[in-house]
């Protein structure tokens, strides 16, 4: 059997941390920021997890993680 490639796209997206869960930055904080509060500017801040519903292809593109 040959090995399995990861997907490169979500290597650079997703890490696995140490309990197994896996760690996402927050979306919507690009552009388009002039018609966004300061307060929802501020909590798309810092890392979230992946949903439950999300792991199972999140786990089959990062095989190695």
């Amino acid at each position: 059997m040959p090995k399995m490639k990861t997907k490169k796209s979500a290597a650079k997206r997703f890490k696995v941390r140490a309990s197994g869960n896996i760690k996402r930055s927050q979306a919507f904080k690009r552009h388009i920021l002039t018609k966004k509060t300061t307060k929802n500017k501020r909590q798309l801040r810092g890392t979230a997890s992946v949903h439950s519903s999300d792991i199972a292809s999140v786990r089959a593109m990062l095989p190695y993680a």
